[in-house]
């Protein structure tokens, strides 16, 4: 028996196939009651109670009717399950649609639709951030931190991107540069649980409108750095200004100065995320430093 399948017997499941094996292994899995998604959670990056905390978080968020998944109980009423490998499962409730779109790739969408959906995620994300903000959080909550420590401090939680082995002495120069902007300018700003991923391939389409998955990074930061994770893969595209606008709409910001700035943040923590996670050879270790640093020489000048 794999993991996968060890995993889905305390749920009274089967494994029907793979959705994801990156970060954490997603599969789809069939339980008697329907579709659910199960996840193996990968060893060593959020604690049990971190995970938890996430998992309690989504549910109270989908109580309050956002499209968002919940958690779905074990058999023995346990929302986490430790497995013998050192990882736990969570499974949470099945979600319809599309994914927006996948990274590195053109939208299937066309554009004015892509725009229109890029203002529901604005709405969805404001939404968001109000509901979560009359919840009162259980003793023992805990989330990782996108504040400015853990974006720009001596060691963000993604890593020390200016430090990235494969950087030019010209890219590292940039880095360094677009560090200590940051630095000066994230002394203020709404602060709050953000779902920091908000990458195309977390967002879902439904007949037109939007719903969120993947909160495995979420944690306390910067609520407009939810707008600029959601811009980050589409900064190349001709069509930016207009997401950008459309985003910005959607969640009642004009504050494109910081919405900018954040995104940046964002192309700089993605630069710390591929250290210890790819191999040395991985061409993506130049391709997000190069757009990091055109970010970089855009915002900044």
């Amino acid at each position: 028996m794999t993991p996968a399948e060890a995993a889905a017997s305390h749920w009274g499941g089967r494994i029907s196939r793979t959705l994801r094996d990156r970060e954490n292994h997603v599969y789809e899995m069939a339980l008697p009651s329907g579709r659910a998604a199960l996840r193996l959670h990968r060893a060593g990056y959020q604690s049990a109670d971190a995970i938890g905390s996430e998992l309690w978080w989504c549910a109270e968020l989908a109580a309050a009717g956002l499209p968002i998944p919940k958690a779905l109980a074990a058999q023995d009423g346990r929302l986490l399950i430790p497995l013998d490998d050192g990882r736990h499962a969570s499974a949470i409730s099945w979600m319809e649609g599309e994914a927006l779109g996948e990274a590195g790739q053109p939208f299937a969408r066309p554009v004015s639709e892509v725009v229109d959906l890029y203002h529901s995620l604005g709405a969805l994300l404001f939404r968001l951030h109000r509901v979560t903000d009359d919840l009162t959080l259980p003793q023992g909550f805990t989330r990782p931190r996108w504040d400015r420590d853990g974006l720009v401090g001596e060691a963000p939680f993604w890593g020390r991107f200016w430090d990235h082995p494969a950087a030019s002495p010209d890219q590292r120069q940039v880095l360094i540069r677009a560090r200590d902007a940051l630095r000066e300018r994230l002394t203020g700003g709404e602060t709050g649980l953000i779902h920091a991923d908000v990458l195309r391939e977390n967002v879902l389409v439904n007949d037109g409108s939007v719903s969120l998955i993947d909160f495995d990074d979420s944690g306390y930061g910067f609520r407009l750095y939810d707008l600029g994770t959601a811009l980050v893969q589409v900064l190349a595209l001709p069509e930016f200004p207009a997401l950008r606008q459309a985003l910005m709409s959607g969640y009642g910001t004009t504050d494109r100065a910081m919405v900018d700035a954040f995104t940046m943040a964002r192309t700089m923590a993605s630069v710390g995320w591929t250290m210890p996670r790819l191999q040395p050879d991985d061409p993506i270790h130049k391709s997000h430093l190069a757009r990091a640093v055109a970010c970089a020489e855009r915002v900044l000048g």
